[in-house]
Formats: structure tokens, C-alpha cells, sequence
């Protein structure tokens, strides 16, 4: 059982603070690794979900070729471009959500995206909804939707959010994007991070 980023107060379920903004004030490659470990939190009717993230991939900025911003501000990432601390959450293949994370100070652009995480079980949390490994199972167990985009994952009263890591750092391994290939040299840079120890980890696996 993975330990609470929260201390539970009787038969209530457990109580998760969220990471600071200014956690998020940085660029993506620098948030990346430190969100491996850190909690994802989901609060809904039902109750509280929670599962620890274990793989993350840093989307640098506008001269990243496989960042979204790549482009420029447009309407999709105008987010990107703002506070950071924010859900980006677009769909892909018009389909599929991703959740990032909006990181850098406002006016610049980059993102973490969260790619996988390992359930939290534990008294007063509810199951996860589905695997949680890959993106779009990631938020799929999470019932991550589309209207979450522009959500405050500083804010612990949302229904989204992030909470520090509780306990030791994980041990990280560090490897090339996925899918990526698109973006020329990029396509080699190593910018996605697991969690050596956890099989929640997508394919392909750290070696």
C-alpha cells in the first residue's frame, strides 16, 4: 500500500494538499522528473481517487518540433502560453484526451505530459476507473474529460489536482519521447521519465 500525501480524519476519505504554482514555474525539463512520484488526484460525486504518477514526458517550448507550440500561440495552446499550474487537455485523434501539465513562467510555453500512474489504494479512496498506464488510459481511469482543460491543478479543492510525493524519490530512468518521430532530431532527445520500479510504467519499458 502506497503511502498518503494526506492524513486521514475518521471515516472520511483521505485529504490531499496540492503542490505549489510556483512548482510548476519552471520549464517542463525540470518539472518532468520531479512529478514521478508526485499524486494524482480526481474528486468527483462518488468520492476521491488517487494514483501516483510514474511517467512523464517534458514538451520544452516553441522550438521543441514535437511541442504544440511549436506553432505558435493559437486557440488550442493559448493555455500553454498562461499560468502555469493549469490542465492542457486535448484530444488526440479526436478522441482520445491527454492530460498535460502548463509549466514555465506565463508568456512562455511548455508541458509535462503525464503518461502513466500507479493506483493508490487505500481506506477512504475509491478504485481507479481503468488502467492507468498510457496516456489515454491514464485518463480514462481518472475520467479526465475535455472541460478539464484550463483546470488549477494547485487548487485542492478541485476536481483535478496534484499532490506532492510522499515518501523517498523514485528511481529514475530516462529515455527518448514516444511517438515522436515526426520532430527530427527531437524524436532522440531524452525527455520522457519513469519510475524504474513500477510496473505501471507503458511500453516501451525502461531497460
Amino acid at each position: 500500500m502506497l503511502e498518503l500525501v494526506a492524513n486521514r480524519v475518521g471515516s472520511r476519505a483521505a485529504h490531499f494538499s496540492a503542490l505549489p504554482r510556483s512548482f510548476f514555474a519552471r520549464n517542463a525539463l525540470d518539472v518532468a522528473p520531479d512529478l514521478v512520484g508526485c499524486v494524482l488526484v480526481r474528486r468527483s460525486a462518488d468520492g476521491v481517487r488517487a494514483g501516483r504518477i510514474v511517467e512523464t514526458e517534458a514538451y520544452v517550448g516553441e522550438h521543441d518540433l514535437a511541442c504544440h507550440a511549436r506553432a505558435g500561440r493559437t486557440a488550442r495552446t493559448d493555455v500553454m502560453y498562461g499560468e502555469p499550474g493549469h490542465a492542457y487537455v486535448y484530444l488526440i485523434y479526436g478522441v482520445h484526451p491527454m492530460l498535460n501539465a502548463v509549466c514555465s513562467p506565463e508568456g512562455e510555453a511548455s508541458a509535462v505530459l503525464i503518461r502513466a500512474a500507479q493506483p493508490i489504494e487505500a481506506p477512504g479512496l475509491l478504485p481507479l476507473l481503468h488502467s492507468a498506464t498510457g496516456p489515454g488510459n491514464l485518463c480514462k481511469a481518472f475520467d479526465v474529460r475535455l472541460r478539464h482543460n484550463r483546470d488549477d491543478l494547485c487548487d485542492a479543492r478541485a476536481e483535478l489536482f496534484v499532490a506532492p510525493r510522499a515518501g523517498k524519490a523514485p528511481r529514475l530512468w530516462r529515455g527518448p519521447r514516444v511517438g515522436v518521430e515526426y520532430s527530427g532530431r527531437w524524436a532522440r532527445r531524452k525527455l520522457r521519465f519513469c519510475d524504474r520500479d513500477s510496473r505501471a510504467v507503458s511500453r516501451p519499458r525502461p531497460v
